[in-house]
């Protein structure tokens, strides 16, 4: 039987994390065409509201469904405005292991809330789900990654040469893939002890019971 991520709200005194819907359609497809979302990941660009539309109907919940991750939309506690987007994947039962990651929208940058967001995944993965090791992969360059993962407690242990693909703008405006590394880091239970004392605290769980 696959083990799967359970329907979950997490929140903290200014965010929430919840399950993508269709409303988000509009704004996560506006975040998605953002230059430093488009030059790090590996999104289509342009990103359409077709393609978020899809991420929000079929693949987000066939990743759940199939055991292998779980996508939660992070919005304001108080304008309820999408802020980013947290990611689970490659998701280990056996083990208890899975490779998280983030994206915030440009207007939301610089305000700790890919730390925050990160930080409650992470108690809710270690308390609640009784995983033993989180993943993040980050490509060499990119620096605001990295002091997120450094944030909340990871450890790095070591560099993938050459198993990244980044993008980059080329003279005609078109997008080219630049091959980079990946730096790896991991994060334990015991890693998180004074991390959340960094950030803002945590509120509590609940659940969403009709979303599938």
């Amino acid at each position: 039987m696959t083990s799967t991520f359970p329907t979950i709200s997490i929140s903290t005194e200014r965010l929430v994390l919840r399950p993508l819907d269709e409303d988000d359609v509009p704004a996560l497809a506006e975040m998605m065409n953002d230059e430093q979302i488009a030059a790090w990941t590996d999104v289509p660009q342009p990103f359409t509201e077709a393609a978020a539309r899809h991420w929000i109907s079929e693949y987000a919940p066939a990743e759940r469904a199939a055991g292998r991750g779980l996508d939660l939309a992070v919005t304001e506690f108080l304008t309820q405005r999408l802020v980013g987007i947290v990611q689970l994947g490659k998701t280990d039962w056996h083990i208890r292991s899975t490779e998280l990651s983030y994206i915030v929208a440009p207007w939301a940058r610089g305000e700790g809330y890919a730390s925050e967001a990160a930080l409650v995944t992470a108690q809710w993965l270690f308390g609640d789900q009784k995983f033993e090791r989180i993943e993040i992969r980050t490509a060499a360059d990119n620096t605001a990654s990295q002091q997120v993962a450094q944030k909340i407690g990871c450890i790095s242990e070591g560099v993938l040469r050459n198993a990244c693909i980044a993008h980059h703008r080329t003279e005609d405006g078109a997008w080219a893939d630049v091959r980079t590394d990946f730096i790896v880091w991991s994060l334990l239970p015991e890693d998180l002890e004074g991390a959340d004392g960094q950030l803002a605290d945590t509120g509590g769980f609940g659940s969403y019971s009709d979303w599938n």
